[in-house]
């Protein structure tokens, strides 16, 4: 049974939550701020985190970039902000999707159970299937182990970041538009704007940049990206 770690300091949407998650026969804790949910990290060990940016004292978005030095546990962010700026920078530091407040619980449900059909522990994701070992450049995807090394250095990306680099390395040659990038990567979309792999790949190219290989991934400019050279740049 899947474990969902939910943090938010409003009971009523707490319990809005977890009525959804028992109804969908997931295991959930609970959080009620960011210290609390950083701990529960290890000791809940959470497949999930449902966030919520507007957390007192230290806020969603500090607790995704602290979560993210130690685990890649997928986050989808929860938040009354509507501003597509909060979105970006939720995206940018490792969130795996993004849902405003008032929200649907059924939708909440079904993107959650979008994300998690990703997980190695689920069996193999969607755009993991093919080649177990991808090789291009200096850059190395290993779908089984779901490991992105540039040389010997390892990358750590998130599962949507993981799956946009499998659809780029399984065919070097090909420009992908945003719209097949978002049909591939996400599988049973759910209302994802084209925007969001913009910022996907922005992240992307950031960390495989300071692993020194910023050129990785081309904008073909008004038709979407392609695998670039992958070269390790020297330092």
């Amino acid at each position: 049974m899947r474990k969902i770690l939910v943090v938010d300091d409003d009971p009523h949407i707490r319990d809005v939550i977890c009525f959804a998650l028992e109804k969908a026969s997931y295991r959930h804790a609970v959080a009620t701020d960011g210290e609390e949910a950083i701990r529960a990290v290890e000791s809940f060990a959470p497949d999930l985190i449902v966030l919520d940016v507007g957390l007192p004292e230290i806020d969603g978005l500090e607790v995704c970039r602290r979560i993210r030095r130690v685990s890649q546990v997928p986050i989808l962010f929860l938040s009354a902000r509507g501003d597509e700026i909060d979105r970006i920078v939720g995206l940018e530091i490792g969130g795996d999707d993004y849902v405003t407040k008032p929200f649907s619980p059924r939708e909440l449900i079904a993107r959650i159970g979008v994300i998690l059909k990703r997980l190695p522990a689920g069996g193999a994701s969607a755009a993991a299937d093919g080649d177990a070992v991808l090789r291009h450049g200096a850059l190395t995807l290993d779908a089984g182990q779901r490991l992105v090394t540039i040389a010997d250095t390892a990358v750590d990306v998130t599962t949507i970041e993981f799956n946009i680099l499998h659809i780029l390395m399984a065919r070097p040659g090909m420009v992908f538009t945003r719209e097949q990038i978002l049909a591939s990567a996400y599988k049973d979309n759910i209302h994802v704007s084209d925007r969001t792999i913009d910022s996907h790949i922005r992240n992307i190219r950031a960390k495989l940049g300071r692993a020194r290989c910023g050129n990785a991934i081309e904008t073909v400019y008004g038709f979407g990206f392609r695998l670039g050279p992958c070269e390790r740049q020297d330092a």
